[in-house]
């Protein structure tokens, strides 16, 4: 998956729960947000990047559990971010984890 193609699944499933995401499309749509959010910060342009923050959030939680799921994982993991440092660490422990060849009990794989 490329970057365009990323980006587009990601705001077409942005309440989508269901299913697996790639690693690709998962760090496509990281990269997305860590572009779109410098650029605004060097525009000095708050009010706007708040409101692609609030924009990107279902999103992103729906990307992260889709991640989650083709690993094998439940998107209630997700829930750990709350926990400082160890949370994020895990998450990103799991971001980067190969997907899992086959189907799952979440769908089948890409």
């Amino acid at each position: 998956m490329n970057f365009g193609d990323a980006i587009k699944v990601c705001f077409t499933k942005y309440v989508g729960f269901e299913g697996r995401a790639t690693r690709s499309e998962y760090w496509w749509w990281v990269l997305f947000i860590v572009l779109v959010s410098i650029a605004l910060g060097a525009l000095k342009l708050q009010m706007l990047s708040g409101v692609f923050s609030l924009g990107v959030l279902l999103p992103s939680l729906a990307v992260g559990a889709r991640r989650l799921h083709d690993i094998g994982k439940s998107g209630w993991w997700l829930l750990i971010y709350l926990i400082p440092l160890v949370g994020w660490l895990v998450l990103l422990f799991f971001a980067v984890q190969p997907s899992q060849s086959g189907s799952n009990e979440y769908g089948a794989g890409q």
